[in-house]
Formats: structure tokens, sequence, C-alpha cells
């Protein structure tokens, strides 16, 4: 592309290593011209991140960087990036709160760029910051300028790192997983600012992201990377509707998604990555890949002009869809009755600030983290939790586990009243996978160790052979070899270490587990083979999980009831797929509008603001936020609970035929009527 802002042409880039030099980069080309959004999409460890320490000329002397031609609008980046980065070419990470200062103001580090390379002065510069935090969209501007990062949610943190980056007026702007940890409202709100900054600046931008929902909703053309070289480039109608390489074909497979809730066993590419430090000569994604034939051993070339495709069997794969693995043979568990297995009832959770003195005085603050919650898991049951960070799901389910102590309710559990001190009976039988393993497991323990530790505790087996023999069982549920017991935590992959976790969890033989957001920091094939892992379980085992998540499509896919919380409050509970269909709660509407779905298009979300606000006394805690108001009444007075059906009921003054009379949430008439790409 001849009007190209950036050109991008044969660019490898290789790490010294103790085993030699790794290959992260081989020969990968792409471009982006005035006003595009590049999408750049694979799996950790494909390169995607190395990509744009290359651009910005921050790779370091260990790393050996080549290229054709690696320039932006005539600056060449391979041997003098440091003269317009931060100029020309601003960058978002991933991290916003690692990539901010803690013991500096926001103020102070959004003017940094425009007094180091537009050497503004201080006063024009402040100024300039506050209107720029306005254009973000942050509340109170000012104010925020003086604040510390720690007095910012992780949203307001993210729009000060795109302030920041476009304080120096930009050309260029490289996205490394900017949204990744951010709820969905929150994310739909980054991705429309976004789009609105790139239309109205003409900004060029490079979104290095894995949510494929996200790629499709903000960028004009994709690149799929993969162990360094690019599997598929085009246009993202072309590349995500329709894609042609098998790689390509195995990340959307695998993905789940809230328009086609329990659609079955999701479709993960086996294997890993391959080892970098040796090249393969033909198609490095042939050992995993469900098409591969004669001839793949052999070099790759580009097929297509503006649709490349590196496969050569690109014309006999293309219509076919990427396969499904089997379900294990073994019988489905006859556990699953119509009994409550856990049982809470108005169960409340309160964390106060302030020091003696301050309670003292009276003048303790707090906040109300679970509000009065009653909720009921059935033996063998999904219940999934979802809603923003910071509205109690974490804080809920360790109110199950009796893990932190509840100001009121009761709880039950296999029709015994667990106290609040709990006996090591429910210890047993109620369980916690956690979210990341690389802070939940031991760095220092082996596999064997860690799980030894929970067979022992929990007295599951007695006598070395019959401790050896558990963790061989242990490991043969969670799918890992038995040799994997001398591995360290290190020695394994993401997928890897989650299924250690949820290993040690299953080890005292529970119940019940409570899953908090445990498949979110995944790759979306990891994440597809865990979930598959943690329904086969729930079939074999007949085990009940509260899965708390804000992914939906997660929720969708695994969950048979989902609860919709709110501040501290459960607004709306029923079947999956009568949640996802309207009467829905405002709340789970706005929610379910803000998903970025493949194929959805780039609507804008509902009218609703999603800018948290601090919810009213005495009336509904979703009425500041609401757009869908009925008067006064909504702030004054405490909703009623609507059954909507069987099994489902909402918190809302709105009557039930106004809000049965609500678009859906896809645009379309209903989910079954959904055409199947």
């Amino acid at each position: 592309m001849v009007d190209a802002a950036l050109h991008v042409e044969g660019l490898s880039v290789a790490y010294a290593t103790r085993a030699g030099w790794l290959k992260a980069l081989d020969g990968v080309s792409l471009s982006i011209p005035p006003g595009g959004v590049l999408g750049l999409v694979g799996e950790s460890g494909s390169g995607k991140s190395t990509v744009v320490l290359a651009l910005l000329g921050l790779l370091g002397p260990s790393a050996r960087v080549d290229a054709q031609r690696l320039d932006f609008d005539g600056h060449d980046l391979l041997h003098n990036a440091a003269s317009i980065r931060g100029r020309r070419v601003g960058v978002v990470f991933q991290d916003a709160a690692a990539s901010l200062n803690p013991a500096l103001t926001i103020g102070t580090q959004v003017i940094e760029p425009m007094r180091t390379h537009l050497h503004t002065e201080r006063r024009a510069a402040w100024t300039r910051g506050t209107e720029l935090l306005d254009e973000m969209g942050i509340p109170r501007p000012a104010e925020v300028m003086h604040s510390y990062p720690h007095q910012l949610s992780g949203g307001m943190k993210q729009r000060v790192g795109i302030a920041t980056a476009l304080a120096s007026e930009p050309d260029l702007l490289l996205l490394d997983e900017p949204t990744t940890a951010l709820d969905v409202t929150i994310e739909a709100q980054i991705l429309s600012l976004l789009d609105e900054l790139r239309k109205r600046r003409n900004l060029a931008m490079l979104l290095v992201s894995h949510n494929l929902g996200i790629v499709d909703r903000l960028c004009d053309s994709v690149s799929v990377l993969y162990a360094g070289r690019l599997a598929e480039s085009g246009t993202t109608s072309a590349v995500l509707h329709h894609p042609r390489h098998p790689y390509t074909k195995g990340l959307l497979a695998a993905l789940p998604r809230p328009d086609r809730p329990h659609a079955g066993r999701l479709a993960p590419i086996p294997g890993g990555l391959p080892d970098l430090h040796t090249l393969d000569p033909g198609c490095n994604f042939r050992p995993r890949c469900a098409f591969a034939a004669e001839g793949c051993e052999q070099p790759q070339t580009s097929h297509g002009a503006d649709h490349t495709v590196s496969c050569h069997r690109v014309e006999e794969v293309a219509d076919l869809s990427w396969p499904i693995e089997a379900a294990p043979t073994a019988t489905v568990s006859t556990k699953r009755t119509a009994l409550p297995l856990l049982e809470a009832e108005t169960m409340s959770a309160r964390f106060d600030s302030g020091g003696w003195l301050a309670r003292l005085l009276g003048k303790a603050g707090g906040v109300l983290a679970v509000d009065r919650v009653s909720l009921s898991i059935r033996t063998g049951e999904v219940v999934g939790l979802v809603g923003e960070s910071g509205c109690g799901k974490s804080t809920l389910g360790r109110l199950l586990l009796r893990l932190l102590p509840a100001r009121t309710g009761t709880l039950r559990f296999g029709g015994g009243v667990v106290e609040a001190q709990a006996d090591r009976d429910f210890r047993r039988r109620a369980q916690v996978v956690f979210q990341n393993p690389d802070t939940s497991l031991n760095p220092r323990q082996t596999v064997s160790v860690i799980l030894q530790r929970a067979v022992q505790w929990f007295a599951m087996a007695h006598g070395t052979a019959a401790v050896a023999a558990e963790i061989d069982r242990l490991l043969d549920l969670v799918r890992l070899p038995r040799h994997y017991a001398s591995r360290y935590p290190h020695q394994l992959s993401g997928g890897e270490k989650q299924r250690v976790g949820i290993a040690r969890a299953l080890a005292s033989r529970p119940e019940f587990l409570v899953c908090d957001e445990a498949v979110s920091a995944l790759d979306v094939s990891v994440q597809a083979a865990i979930l598959n892992l943690l329904r086969d379980l729930r079939d074999e085992l007949g085990v009940a999980y509260l899965f708390i998540s804000h992914d939906i499509g997660v929720i969708a896919h695994i969950a048979d009831r989902v609860a919709v919380m709110y501040h501290g409050t459960i607004v709306e509970e029923g079947p999956v797929e009568d949640v996802l269909h309207p009467p829905y709660h405002p709340y789970t509407e706005l929610l379910l509008s803000s998903v970025p779905l493949i194929g959805k298009g780039r609507r804008p979300s509902p009218a609703q603001s999603t800018t948290a606000a601090k919810p009213v006394t005495g009336g509904c805690k979703f009425a500041a936020r609401c757009s869908r108001r009925v008067g006064q009444i909504c702030d004054s007075v405490t909703p009623p609970l609507q059954q909507a059906g069987p099994g489902h009921t909402i918190l809302c003054h709105i009557p039930l035929l106004e809000l049965a009379a609500m678009p859906h949430w896809l645009g379309q008439q209903a989910l079954s009527e959904e055409p199947t790409p």
C-alpha cells in the first residue's frame, strides 16, 4: 500500500537464550494506512507484543532485529525509533496499573509527554491534560488530575493511559491488550472512545488482542500470527467471518458465544506452540492442525491478494469446519437432583473503613459488599454469577465458603447449618479454584507435593503407595500426563497450571466448587479446554459450581442458571436461556449489549450510563445509571421481585410487559433464529 502510514516488511526478531537463538518473529509483514486500524491476534507466545516492542525500538540489546523495511511516515524505526517514540508513535500497555507510577499524581504523568516532546509550558500542559481527561469521558477531570492511581478504578486508569499516549498528539497508536482486565461495560466505553478518536484525529492504530469480538468491533483489517509467522491476513469481515487458514478456524471454534448458549462442546486447539529455537521449514502449525496432509512439511507461500493465507491446502479446507473433540465415554453422573445442596439466606457482608477513633465517634465509613443475598445451588448444577468488578461477586463466593464472616444470614449445606467457623467436613466438601494459578500455586513445590498436601490434609489416602495412586487419579481427572507430577509450576503452561489448581480443589472429593474467574486469564483455546474439562467433571462427579465471571459468553456456555449482581444485590436470576431473552433487568440489558460479539456489528450500546455511580439509599441501586426509570419511585422505594417465568426473577419497578417489549440485545428476534456461520 503506497499510502500506508506504517510499513513492515520481513520483520524477524530473535532473542539470545542459553539454548541458542529463539526466533520470536519470522518474516512478518503488515501495513496500516492513516486512520486505519489493524488487529493482530493469536495465542500467547505468538509474537504479538514483540511486534509492538520492535516498532517502539524497545527490544533491548539481547534481541537481534532484521527487516527489509520498518518505517513510519518515512522514519526508519529499525535504527532510529527513539526519535519519534512518544511523539509520533504512542502506546497503551495492557496493565494500566503497572504502567502508571503510584508515587506521582495523574496530572504529573499526563503532562509529561507534552513537557518532554512538545516543550509545552507547565500551566498550558496542565490545562490541556485536564481537557484530555474530559475528552476521555473521565468525570471531574480537574479533581482527577490531582489524584493518585490507587484512587481510580481500572477503567479510569486505562483511560488515563490512553490520554497520556495521546498527549503528544501522535499519528500512530499501539494498543497492547488495552481492555483485557476491564469489565464488559467499561470495555465497550473504551472501544467507542478509540473508534471516535481514530475518526476525529485520523489516527492509525495497531490493536493487539486475543479477544476476537473486540477486533471485529474496532478493526478494519486483521493479521493472524502463529509462532512468529503470519497465518492469515485480510479485511476483518473476510478473516473473522470467512476464515480460510486452519489456525484461524481453530481460534474461532474455541470461542464461547453468548448468542449460542449450551451449544455443545467447544473445540480447543490441541497441543502447544512449537519450540522456537529450531525453525520448522514447513508449516509450523502442522503438529496441531486437524487438516495436516502431505506437503505441509514443505515451506508455505501466501495465497491470495487481499485475503492472504499461508497454507497450500487453502482451497481444500476453506469450507471445512474445525472438528470438535468427542466427549469422554464415561457415564453421566446420576447425582444431579432437584434438592438444593447449598442454600444461602439473606447473607450480607460489610467492609468497614476508618480506625477505632472514627468508629468511636460514629464517623466510620464502609462498603456493603453483599446486601441480603439469597441463593440456592442444587447437586450437579452450575450457577453463573456475573456483574461488573466491585459488585460483590468474589465476596459472595467467599461467604458461601465461610472464608469471610457474614454480618447477617444463614448458610445450609447438605441439609445442615454451616456455622461461622466451618468444620473440617465442610472444608472437605466445598472448595475453590482461583483466577490466577501463578499466585495460588507454590513455585517451590512440585505438582506432586502440591497435590499430596491436599490429599494428606483431608486424609483421603494413607501410606506412600496410596497417596501416589491418588495423585495419579487426580492427574487423570484433569487430563494431565502422570509424569507431570515431578514438574514445578514454572515448567507448565497457563492452562496446565490451571488444571493443577482444579486437581488440588478436587483432592478432597468435594461436592461444591467456587470457580472465581477461573478462565479469565487464559487464551481462547486454553479456555475452551478448561471449560470442556469442567463440564466433563460435573457430569462425571456430580460436582456443583458457582462460576464467577464477567464474561457472559463463558457463563452462557457452561451455566444452567445465572445470577446477575449489581452493588451487592442480585437483580436478576433464572435459567440461562431466559436471562438472555427479554424480559430482562435494564442492567442485564446493559451487560449483554456491551458484549463485543463477532458479527454483531458496530451498533452503539443502549443509552444507559456506564459510569459508576453511588447507589441511592432506599430505592433501586441501578437507578442512577438506568435510562428506563419510571420516576421518583426508583429513587425512594425498593423495587419488587417480579416472577418473569419459572425460576426467573427480576428486581425492578418496570412492569414485566414493558420489560418484555425491550429490543433484543442482538437486534434480532430470538437467539434460536441466529444463523449459524
